[in-house]
């Protein structure tokens, strides 16, 4: 008989959010924590970062790093592992997007975009594996949620280059650390959302809210139950097994 009382609990585990302060970020930080897990939440503004932390319920903890430069990722994981001794649940959710015609899209634009969504989960999950590896069970294993875009899955309409390919080389990341990360009880695999309204993602009028729902089969855009609920799931004993995919939270969107 199958024991469903814990399938899907995420209780007493600890779980770092990058960009959790905002967005995306925060409506899976609200969700871990109302769920019962001790959510650490990370953003560069450390005057926003205390106060997103304050402002969601439950065990939140609020630390403010710059994730885009390899020293920012020590400084975070020095302050995590002062705190913690194990780390269960890393969501790299941090990121950022250029939106330029491609006759005028600059250099400074790509890097920027590339160093912060596809070259600091990779240095941060680096960093981070030793607390992960301490949380991590052959039977509970610790969990990696990368988040990528449904922009890696269908080609929208506005020209962000370099944002696309950082999230279509986040999928393909997913899949290589969730292979090779296997061994050591750590799964990894990516969230791909669609249209979530946040500072990244604005609805300006109901004639861009009319042409938006238009192109979603659901006939809405997310809600931030969608999100966190997608989130608990690859956090939780139900998807134990799961590792390597790329699930996409879009209403159909990239159909």
């Amino acid at each position: 008989m199958i024991d469903t009382s814990n399938l899907f609990s995420v209780k007493e585990r600890v779980a770092l959010v990058t960009g959790g302060s905002a967005g995306i970020g925060r409506m899976i930080a609200e969700g871990l924590a109302a769920a019962g897990a001790r959510v650490y939440i990370c953003a560069r503004n450390a005057d926003k970062v205390a106060a997103a932390a304050e402002g969601i319920a439950g065990d939140v903890i609020g630390i403010s790093a710059d994730i885009s430069t390899i020293e920012g990722i020590e400084a975070l994981v020095a302050d995590l592992s002062d705190r913690e001794d194990a780390l269960h649940v890393l969501v790299n959710n941090a990121g950022t997007l250029s939106d330029a015609p491609i006759d005028e899209f600059s250099e400074s634009d790509w890097d920027s975009v590339l160093d912060l969504n596809l070259k600091s989960p990779f240095f941060l999950l680096q960093k981070v594996l030793p607390l992960m590896r301490k949380g991590a069970t052959a039977q509970r294993p610790a969990t990696v949620i990368n988040i990528g875009s449904v922009g890696a899955l269908k080609i929208g309409p506005r020209e962000v280059y370099a944002y696309q390919a950082s999230k279509g080389a986040v999928h393909w990341l997913t899949r290589s650390l969730a292979k090779n990360l296997a061994s050591d009880s750590i799964t990894v695999n990516a969230i791909a959302p669609g249209f979530f309204e946040s500072e990244m993602t604005v609805i300006k009028d109901d004639a861009m809210r009319e042409m938006v729902e238009s192109m979603v089969p659901r006939g809405r855009t997310g809600m931030a139950e969608d999100m966190a609920g997608a989130a608990i799931y690859l956090a939780s004993p139900a998807a134990s097994y799961i590792t390597g995919s790329v699930i996409p939270v879009e209403g159909g969107l990239s159909i």
